[in-house]
């Protein structure tokens, strides 16, 4: 396959706001040994690249210093080693950085077929979100069937994969979140939803017998709540803290309760640690998603040269579901909702 030797990307001109990110020029990369070259279809945006944008959240060495964690597209190029992929094999695939461009390499096992039904804009909303998901309440999390499950932010790209996972796996389900449309959209993948406006969590959680885990992305003052709307023996899992990384913790509830507090990022974690996920993904929730148990919630597609839009609609805190870039051969944009408040 013939390969240009230059491709649009977007790049971080300096830390600040979204109208930072400039569309400029680079050459496209070589896939290294076990690595894949892949034609960029669509780019998912996700708050990781928000806060590399604001250069709160440096990439890791080796990695492109592009945003840009996930993206679906068709394999360019293979790196030596590689063999499970063919160049034109139709992928969605977690990246250490670089999805905002025509081209991106990641690892070949970092990679895993378009599901069956799936457009391009919607396989690039599934890997950061379903590594990051099925890691943290199935691995980490260790959720069960029959068990109660709440996550935070639930109308978020992360919130409405979360609610589709835990109820396919036959958890009972609540999520949280800040108006009476978000909730409406949680309700509809199967939770039972908590306008955290009106409504105490820790009371209706309490009512029920208490959470057996909960996904928080918030952090902050959530954490003295979380503890008190846990069961005995519950996890709380943190993955972000847009409420603030730190808070005061009483540590007499976690041990008589004998309660497990835990959290992880997806990006520093090794190659290896991100096949084991993808190959889970591949054993459990693809299956999901080839049944119809689990779709993505898509809120919005922008051109690659509207990131900045991407990046306001995101900080805006209007959107349900996911935001996608299109880049090349993808889906048709979706428009933008008129959905308002935060997570």
């Amino acid at each position: 396959m013939s390969l240009p030797h230059e491709m649009d990307v977007i790049a971080i001109a300096q830390p600040g706001g979204p109208g930072v990110l400039d569309l400029r020029r680079r050459p496209v990369p070589a896939p290294g040994y076990g690595q894949i070259l892949i034609r960029v279809a669509c780019a998912g945006v996700n708050r990781p690249d928000v806060l590399q944008r604001m250069g709160a959240y440096a990439p890791p060495p080796g990695a492109s210093d592009l945003p840009g964690l996930e993206c679906s597209g068709h394999v360019a190029a293979v790196g030596p080693g590689v063999t499970r992929w063919q160049p034109g094999d139709a992928v969605c695939a977690l990246l250490p950085g670089g999805g905002y461009a025509e081209y991106a390499v990641t690892h070949a096992d970092h990679a895993l077929p378009v599901p069956q039904g799936l457009s391009m804009a919607e396989a690039a909303c599934l890997p950061e979100t379903c590594f990051t998901v099925w890691s943290n309440i199935v691995m980490r999390g260790g959720l069960q069937a029959g068990e109660r499950f709440l996550v935070h932010g639930g109308s978020s790209g992360i919130g409405t994969t979360a609610i589709q996972i835990a109820a396919a796996l036959g958890a009972r389900v609540w999520a949280t979140a800040g108006t009476d449309e978000k909730c409406a959209a949680c309700t509809a993948l199967g939770a039972t939803a908590i306008n955290y406006r009106r409504d105490d969590f820790t009371r209706v959680l309490a009512d029920e017998g208490g959470a057996d885990l909960i996904l928080d992305m918030v952090g902050g003052d959530y954490v003295a709540r979380n503890i008190k709307a846990l069961a005995d023996d519950g996890r709380l899992v943190f993955i972000a803290f847009l409420g603030g990384a730190k808070a005061t913790l009483n540590l007499v509830p976690v041990m008589s309760r004998r309660l497990t507090i835990t959290g992880s990022t997806l990006r520093p974690q090794s190659d290896l640690a991100k096949a084991r996920i993808a190959a889970a993904l591949a054993a459990h929730v693809w299956p999901m998603i080839e049944a119809g148990r689990l779709r993505p919630v898509m809120d919005a597609a922008f051109p690659l040269a509207e990131a900045e839009a991407a990046h306001a609609r995101m900080e805006s805190g209007h959107h349900i579901g996911k935001i996608v870039l299109h880049v090349g051969e993808c889906s048709a944009p979706v428009a933008a909702g008129a959905s308002g408040g935060d997570i």
